[in-house]
């Protein structure tokens, strides 16, 4: 379609369009003809020229197109320069170019005709477009090509293309479209441009910290699938699982059937110890393609990782499949271990327990919950029930595959011995309510396995006993109560919350021996258990066992640092102990605030006292006075039998003249009159240290 315009005479035209001809006619337009190897043949273009159009300065301008190859998909341009067009006929070639650009050249299947148009630039010249794509009416119409880089030189030199090209979504000027992979250059800039969308995938410079890869960086903004497996590939073999993941989402989106993408995205995954995820992923892959062995024996690897052995074995042997080697070893070793682990557990030998779950995981069974789960229940029969609550707190944080509910360890389902375990260490503690709910879970999961069924009546007849003991220790029925609390320790022999709660019932009885006696069980299954040992400190006390009251205690300030009861127990228990062995105390008093000196008499007067004396020189107006001033408090509560003193250096200049202290926070130690230390502008944990040391909490 031809449009002619009145032409409007101008001498700088003129002149123009006779540069024009002398260069037409020397061959100066012709293409560049060199080609860059980019890693993808292509065909020798045949083209054929268009009939030219007459424009209104008489020139002609032609444009050659690429015919359609299978193989490779280039275009070379060719375009004279014309004469300064006009804005009208700006606006009707735009319009033209908007019903062009609907029209993709692959879907068609037929080579597509481009158009040579001009566009004025600021200096007034004019500037050919090598292709025109959709435009609107108040912006310069976009420019893509396909395949290929475009140089602001014209030269158009080859590049690799994807089998599946012709796939991809190719709208000719708009910015949800690219051809090939390359970059289209005009007037010294790129454009990139990304087919599909882009949410959620993440930015190549953030995963790397900082510092973007050239391998990424072009992966990233690539249109070809298998280049960002192959990239994903390279990331995921050196440990960067997250720039991996991204890559194979991105390749996942671009051909979402592909099984192998699938697979190394499980791959990563695991990678990250996401391992419910990863077998997600990995059974998607077999599923797009069930003969894909890569992805079954990946599968399998994950299924002995996470010790469902039935399942990992299936893969290995899928269809006839052979097993690799390596892969079989490690299945076959863990189904021993796991054997073992079975029959000595049936047997009550809880460290074989330990030693053959140990052994099951070094092997391969390194994500196993149900091992975990074994090793938790292990550790409370050996009575280390502070390592069995944390292994149980590690536990919960595992993302269960959804098919770990049909594998069976210890004739259970995973589910019901998960709920067997937390039941009978949630009865260890004394939840008693959580244990009777998780018993309750068991059972309905497994409500005729012998186990779980005895387990269930054990916790219900544990909570009535201590149910009816509370009460009638409430009632002051002491002798009554203690009965109750052994008819649920026939029960559960081990149950130190009922050793420690008729240990109570004996103290308040009177019958101290007896209190410390079950102090004992109740320690012997549970060590740190703070209330047994509280209660055998305090009936050690009663019966003037003042060596191993202050043992208990002085356990009990070190856990309960900020107890003022413990520390005024350990306080007069350290007394007892020095008078028993003929040791003279005078004047030792317990607690108290920091008391302010005022002068130098009363200074001098409480210094020379028997006990400890902390005295803190400080200027109320100082940085640094101010933030250690508080925690001079909360030492004076934390150690009672220290005797703090405050002296503002300003109010009583002749204390810090007599003591000469020049620099501030400045902290001097007196024991029965004689200095033993000084510090200056110590920090809280050196401070600490020193008045601990000086404590009587620690003679």
């Amino acid at each position: 379609m031809a449009h002619s315009w009145k032409r409007i005479p101008d001498p700088k035209v003129d002149a123009l369009s006779d540069r024009v001809r002398d260069l037409l006619s020397c061959g100066a337009n012709k293409p560049d003809s060199r080609e860059v190897n980019l890693g993808s043949p292509v065909l020798t273009l045949q083209t054929r020229t268009r009939q030219s159009a007459p424009t209104a300065s008489g020139l002609t301008s032609t444009t050659t197109s690429s015919s359609s190859s299978s193989s490779s998909r280039s275009v070379t341009v060719r375009s004279n320069p014309v004469s300064k067009k006009y804005d009208s006929g700006w606006k009707n070639q735009s319009s033209e170019n908007s019903s062009i650009a609907a029209k993709s050249p692959r879907s068609s299947g037929s080579a597509r005709k481009p158009r040579t148009v001009q566009a004025r630039s600021d200096s007034g010249n004019t500037q050919p477009l090598k292709y025109l794509g959709q435009s609107s009416v108040n912006s310069p119409p976009r420019i893509v090509l396909p395949a290929g880089n475009i140089c602001p030189s014209g030269k158009i030199g080859k590049t690799g293309m994807a089998s599946n090209q012709s796939s991809r979504t190719d709208v000719l000027g708009s910015s949800t479209g690219i051809y090939g992979y390359g970059s289209i250059m005009r007037g010294g800039t790129t454009a990139r441009g990304y087919v599909g969308d882009t949410t959620g995938v993440v930015n190549a410079k953030t995963m790397s910290g900082g510092s973007v890869n050239d391998t990424v960086k072009r992966a990233m903004q690539s249109v070809d699938p298998e280049e960002l497996n192959i990239a994903g590939n390279e990331h995921c073999k050196k440990g960067q699982f997250i720039v991996a993941l991204s890559l194979y989402d991105q390749a996942i989106a671009l051909s979402p059937t592909n099984a192998a993408y699938w697979s190394n995205r499980a791959a990563t995954l695991a990678g990250l110890g996401r391992m419910a995820e990863a077998v997600r992923e990995c059974e998607e892959a077999v599923r797009l393609d069930p003969y894909y062995l890569r992805a079954h024996q990946r599968l399998a690897s994950l299924f002995i990782r996470l010790g469902h052995l039935e399942n990992a074995r299936k893969h290995l042997f899928h269809q006839g499949l052979s097993p690799d080697p390596s892969e079989l070893q490690k299945l076959e070793l863990v189904e021993k271990h796991v054997s073992r682990c079975t029959d000595v557990r049936r047997r009550g030998d809880w460290i074989c327990v330990l030693r053959e779950i140990d052994a099951a995981i070094a092997a391969g069974a390194d994500s196993s919950p149900h091992l975990l789960m074994c090793r938790a229940e292990a550790l409370l029969k050996l009575h280390r029930t502070d390592d069995a609550e944390s292994s149980l707190l590690n536990i919960s944080q595992l993302e269960t595959p959804t098919n770990s509910s049909s594998t069976k360890y210890f004739g259970m389902f995973f589910e019901a011995y998960s709920f067997f375990v937390r039941a009978k260490i949630d009865l260890a503690l004394g939840r008693i309510e959580n244990a009777i709910t998780a018993a309750e879970k068991a059972v309905k999961i497994e409500p005729r396995n012998v186990e779980v069924v005895f387990l269930h009546n054990n916790v219900k007849m544990v909570a009535r006993a201590r149910a009816r003991g509370n009460d009638l220790f409430k009632s002051k029925r002491y002798n009554e109560a203690c009965s109750a609390y052994g008819e649920g320790l026939k029960v559960d022999t081990s149950n130190s919350v009922l050793y420690c709660n008729r240990a109570a019932c004996w103290f308040k009885a009177g019958q101290w021996e007896k209190s410390i006696e079950d102090c004992n069980h109740a320690l012997h299954f549970r060590p740190n258990y703070t209330k047994a040992l509280l209660r055998r400190a305090t009936a050690n006390s009663k019966l003037e066992r003042w060596v191993e009251a202050v043992k208990d205690y002085e356990i009990l300030r070190r856990k309960l640092l900020d107890d003022k009861e413990v520390a005024e127990a350990l306080f007069h228990a350290q007394v007892a102990l020095k008078k028993s062995r003929g040791e003279e105390v005078h004047n030792l008093k317990f607690g108290g605030d920091v008391e302010v000196v005022s002068g130098l008499d009363q200074f001098r007067d409480a210094i020379s006292l028997p006990g400890v004396f902390v005295v803190y020189f400080e200027i109320a107006p100082d940085t640094q006075c101010k933030q250690i001033s508080s925690f001079v408090d909360t030492l004076c509560h934390r150690y009672p039998s220290i005797n703090f003193l405050r002296v503002n250096i300003q109010e009583c200049p002749a204390v810090a003249t007599a003591e000469n202290v020049h620099i501030v926070p400045t902290f001097k130690i007196y024991k029965n009159g004689s200095r033993v230390k000084e510090i200056i502008c110590p920090s809280r944990d050196m401070l600490e240290h020193s008045v601990r040391h000086y404590s009587i909490l620690n003679p």
